[in-house]
This record gives C-alpha cells, sequence and structure tokens, in this order.
C-alpha cells in the first residue's frame, strides 16, 4: 500500500507518546526504546476485521495529517511535549470517532508495555494425534461434519463419535494445548482470540466482546465460572418461545453429566483475598453473594490451585480416541444442498480451497459465527436478527491492604442479589488488565508498579433489554456486529456501577476508579452520587464475554430460528449447537447452559436416528 510507511510513522509515534507518558521512574521495563510496541500493535492492526483495517488507515493517517494546522508539522514530525497535547485533545473530542482512535491506541499499547514485566517465552505447541489432519486432500466426505469445536461443537462431535458415528469436527483456529502460553496474557490474546481480542459490537456504545479462535473455542480463554440456566430463564423460553423438553428437570440428568465430566468444583481451600472483599463488602450489606463453581481439577499434584479444564482437556481428547476426524486452521466459507446432501466449501491455512461432503451438518461457530455462515449461505430466516448479550462495565478498587498477587488466579464470588438484573463479580487484575482498566485515570498507571498489589478490577453486569444483529458485508470476510443498548440498560448499568462501589466501600476500598471516559473516581461512599442517573451514551467503556440469541430455538416460528432441539426451521439434517439457540439472555455465564443443551440435542439426534 502506498500509505504503508506513513502510517507505520504515525503508529510508531503515537506508540512511543502513550508509552512514555506511562514510563514508571526505575522501571527499566517500561524505559524505551518501544519498537516491539509499535510492531506489536501493528500486527494488531492486521489481525482486526477486515472492514476496519482501511478506516483505521485513514483516521490514523488524518490525525498525523491534522498535526499541520496547529503547528505546521505532522503528528509524527513533532516533539514530545507538543504530541501529548494532541493526543490529549483527541481524547476530550465531543466527537466519538477521535476518542476511539485514541482508545484503541491507548489501550494496545498499554497492554503491550505492561506486559514486558512478566513476559516469558512461550510455544504454541499444536497437539498432535493421528487423527487430526493437518494436511487435508481437496476433497473429503464424512457422515456427520460439526463446524466449531466450542463447548457445543465439541460436547456434539464427541457424543456423535463414542456412538460409532464417522464425525469430521472443523475448527477455524488451530489445536494448542491449554498450555501453550499464560492464561490472561498478551501471549493469549495472539494465539486463541479471534483477531487478537479487537471484536466489537457497534452502536452509540461500542461493547468490545471476545471469542476463542482455537479448538476449544471459548472454554479455552475463559475463567471456568460454571452456572446452570435459572429456571425462570427457562420458563420464559418455554412459554414466550414454546421450547419442549427444556424445564429443569429435564436438563437436570445433562447438567449432572457435563459437570462431571469438566470437574466442575468449589475451592478446596480459600477464595483470593479480592474475592473476599467483594463477598464481604455484600455480606455486609444484607445482599446475596456465593463462590461460584469452576471447571478445575484439584488432585495431588495440582494441589489447592488445580487445572483449570476446557474442551482440549475433556471432550475433544474423548472426540479423538473414538475415531473422530478433527481439521483444524480452515474456515468453513458457504454451505448448500445437492440432494440430501450437503457441500462445505472452506479454505485450509496450509493447503488452500477444500470441498467437504457430509449427510449431516451441525453448525456450532458460536453467537456470531454461526449466523454469518449461514447467511453468507443464503439461509436467512430469524437468522443474526435477535442477538443479545451482557453488557458489562467495570471498576478498579483501591484497598490500603495487599488483596492482589501473582498467584491470585480466577475470582469466584459473584453478588446476586440483584439477579437477573444485574449480578457483581471479580474479574483478571493482573497488572496488564489492571493497566488498560486504568486508562480512564491516567495518573495512577503511572504508579501501577507499585500500587498494584492494592488494586483488583471488578464488574457490574446486566443482563439487558436491548438487542443486535449480525450481518455479512459484500466484499469481506467478516461479520459486523451491531447492538443498541436501550435507556433501561443505561440506568441499570449505573445502578450496577453504584451497588458494586458501594459494595467494595463497604469492604474498605479507599477510591474506586469506573470506565467512564473523562469521568470522575470516588474516594467515598457519598461520592457515588455524582454517577448519573444513567450512564452517558459514548463515554462508558463496555464490554462483555457472554453472547447468545442470534439464532434462537423453540417452536415458535414466528420468533425462532431452529427447533427446541437445534434444527433449523425448514430442514432436515441442518442443525445448530451453541450459544446461538439459547432465547434470550440467560443472566450468568452461558456455557453450562450450552453444553446441557448440546448433551440433550445429540443424545436425541442419535436415539431418533
Amino acid at each position: 500500500m502506498p500509505f504503508d510507511s506513513q502510517f507505520h510513522d504515525a503508529v510508531s509515534a503515537l506508540v512511543y507518546a502513550i508509552a512514555n507518558a506511562q514510563a514508571e521512574p526505575g522501571r527499566r521495563d517500561l524505559q524505551p526504546p518501544y519498537n516491539d510496541l509499535t510492531q506489536f500493535v501493528l500486527a494488531q492492526h492486521a489481525r482486526m476485521p477486515d472492514y476496519l483495517r482501511a478506516p483505521m488507515v485513514a483516521a490514523t493517517l488524518g490525525f498525523d495529517w491534522l498535526g499541520v494546522l496547529g503547528s505546521g508539522h505532522r503528528f509524527h514530525c513533532l516533539p514530545p511535549d507538543a504530541r501529548l497535547r494532541q493526543i490529549e485533545s483527541w481524547k476530550a473530542s465531543k466527537l466519538g470517532f477521535k476518542r476511539d482512535l485514541i482508545k484503541y491506541f491507548e489501550s494496545l499499547t498499554t497492554l503491550a508495555l505492561h506486559s514486558r514485566a512478566n513476559r516469558s517465552p512461550t510455544t504454541a505447541a499444536e497437539e498432535t494425534s493421528a487423527q487430526v489432519i493437518r494436511t487435508p486432500s481437496a476433497e473429503l466426505r464424512h457422515q456427520i461434519v460439526v463446524v466449531g469445536s466450542g463447548p457445543g461443537g465439541a460436547i456434539t462431535a464427541c457424543l456423535l463419535a463414542e456412538a460409532g458415528r464417522d464425525v469430521l469436527l472443523i475448527e477455524e483456529g488451530d489445536y494448542l494445548s491449554l498450555d501453550s502460553c499464560v492464561p490472561f496474557t498478551r501471549d493469549e490474546l495472539v494465539q486463541k482470540y479471534r483477531h487478537g481480542g479487537q471484536t466489537v459490537a457497534m452502536g452509540a456504545n461500542k461493547i468490545a466482546y471476545v471469542e476463542g479462535r482455537c479448538v476449544g473455542g471459548g472454554s479455552e480463554i475463559n475463567s471456568g465460572l460454571y452456572h446452570r440456566t435459572p429456571p425462570g430463564i427457562l420458563e420464559t423460553w418455554r412459554t414466550e418461545f414454546q421450547v419442549e423438553s427444556a424445564t429443569e428437570k429435564d436438563l437436570r440428568p445433562h447438567f449432572e453429566a457435563c459437570e462431571q465430566d469438566v470437574s466442575v468444583s468449589l475451592l478446596p481451600g480459600p477464595a483470593p483475598a479480592a474475592s473476599l472483599k467483594l463477598h464481604e463488602g455484600a455480606s455486609q450489606l444484607g445482599w446475596k453473594s456465593l463462590e461460584v463453581p469452576r471447571w478445575f481439577r484439584h488432585t495431588s499434584e495440582t494441589g489447592a490451585q488445580g487445572r483449570r479444564q476446557s474442551m482440549t482437556e475433556t471432550f475433544v481428547p474423548r472426540f479423538l480416541r473414538a475415531g473422530g476426524h478433527l481439521l483444524p486452521r480452515t474456515h468453513v466459507e458457504r454451505i448448500r444442498q445437492e440432494g440430501a446432501t450437503w457441500i462445505i466449501t472452506a479454505q485450509h491455512a496450509g493447503t488452500g480451497g477444500i470441498r467437504i461432503q457430509a449427510e449431516t451438518l451441525f453448525i456450532c461457530g458460536g453467537a456470531v459465527q454461526t449466523p454469518a455462515l449461514l447467511r453468507r449461505s443464503g439461509i436467512t430466516r430469524k437468522i443474526g436478527n435477535s442477538l443479545r448479550l451482557h453488557p458489562t462495565v467495570k471498576v478498579v478498587a483501591r484497598f490500603p491492604e495487599a488483596v492482589n498477587s501473582e498467584q491470585m488466579g480466577v475470582p469466584v464470588h459473584q453478588v446476586k442479589e440483584f439477579s437477573p438484573r444485574l449480578s457483581f463479580g471479580c474479574s483478571i487484575s493482573n497488572p496488564p488488565y489492571l493497566a488498560v482498566g486504568l486508562l480512564d485515570h491516567p495518573g495512577r498507571v503511572r504508579n501501577l508498579g507499585d500500587e498494584w498489589p492494592h488494586l483488583a478490577t471488578y464488574y457490574a453486569m446486566i443482563t439487558g433489554q436491548g438487542s443486535g444483529t449480525v450481518r455479512t458485508l459484500p466484499g469481506f470476510r467478516d461479520p459486523l456486529v451491531r447492538y443498541r443498548l436501550t435507556e433501561p440498560d443505561r440506568r441499570d448499568l449505573a445502578d450496577g456501577l453504584r451497588k458494586v462501589s458501594q459494595a467494595l466501600f463497604e469492604a474498605g476500598a479507599t477510591a474506586i476508579y469506573p470506565s467512564i471516559t473523562n469521568g470522575p473516581w470516588f474516594a467515598s461512599p457519598d461520592e457515588l452520587s455524582r454517577i448519573p442517573a444513567a450512564l452517558p451514551a459514548g463515554l462508558t467503556s463496555l464490554m462483555t464475554i457472554h453472547l447468545f440469541s442470534s439464532c434462537p430455538m423453540g417452536e415458535n416460528r414466528e420468533r425462532c430460528a431452529a427447533d427446541s432441539f437445534g434444527r433449523v426451521h425448514g430442514f432436515k439434517n441442518l442443525f445448530l449447537a451453541d450459544a446461538s439457540l439459547l432465547c434470550t439472555a440467560p443472566g450468568v455465564n452461558p456455557q453450562g447452559s450450552i453444553m446441557a443443551l448440546a448433551r440433550r440435542n445429540a443424545l436425541r439426534f442419535l436415539h431418533q436416528a
């Protein structure tokens, strides 16, 4: 591209300015040169959704050239102080695209900078097995093909293979061990997240979300917290979507079986201090707080820390031992029918185009990729029209005593007093993630090296009333995701922010730093009255790790894309088995629901076939 060198110069100047502003005195690992940070940011730009890459280049070059208006020089030619003034001007702008541009470069630079201290060489070690197809032929044929290897796809493929069926499991990402990188790090973003973690639902409030892109899908990158579907949610699905055979009683044996398979358990010892702080504050306020069980296996070898479970630790090895075939690094472009046979057109990262035939097809790509594939293939009825998610706002809390450590692990307590409308919990709080979480309070980032043991990240999550869409764009591979928050959602987020901060102050917090652009921080519970009744559009950093409902199940064809057991309406041998089937937001981590439904549906398929 003719603008490559100009883009590189502008990015390098931005990275150096942002990193220098955060460099702590005496921290050698935070000092220049910052060439490694620049290369990371440029690589992340290449990983972002394809329809955003050119606009990002244009916006960055525009930022660079606008420096001429104030000083006669482009941004990357300005002295350091002038660079910072221009950055601060764009951060404070009323124009959302200006703030978003700076936030993008700040987030990536900050993550990479604060990841330097504890980075250790990691290798993305591939798992090997005779059943893993590394070099596929141009033509493949199998009785059943499962597209997507997250919890829904892995369980479906495993049960079908163990029943003696000829099954091919296709995954767009690579087959990596759980130990290929340290969890919740920059390396994991690159290895296992779609687009390096740079996925966002567009709207007046952009909502960052994440998808796994590796064998095992989201189970490889999440914290392993587990919930069953709340009975009230199942009743809503039954009455409003006419979902059959999915009551609490119907699903109980499937929940129990899956819980045994992935070793769902409580901690054998005390919870992390940051987790206990939330529990303490909630308990003092008389709010219901509980330890959430996790997908962890505890043995004499792993001790109290345990070993996180995932699909690559459980169902995928079972699938391979049962004779199933796994085809990683393969992007499915389209599906179509020829008579009773499905034809799958795909691109393998090593060998190029391949054509796969199947009698039965299960699509399990998740709440975004499943509707995207179906819509690319001309299957659009009730597909991608009703995306739901759990909008989430975060705060960083400071305590007088140390509550954080490198060994803290996964916080386990959640406050369910106001569920399903609101839930509170403790999030990943390693120094890089804390630094990113404090970007709206830059003075705290500079002192992170001394303070981080006293800091922890918490969240308020809402079930929400808003909804979104998943759409394909002509000429682009990546789907566009849009989501609209309602005014009640903004009020619930403000209420959640107020309540989680109240609980943390009750537990002894001395400061709360919310993720609100140019917003206040709070030194006492009396100051929480400054939180607006509804969080402002465009100024609150929102995220989610839970997406669902883009192809809801049920017998109500006016609302549902598939029947109660995942068969797409209007097709005999096309099934869905992932988060897209959930009818509404469940108000809890959805993977327990996904696994139980996948197991129920796979066993029914085998019984009826």
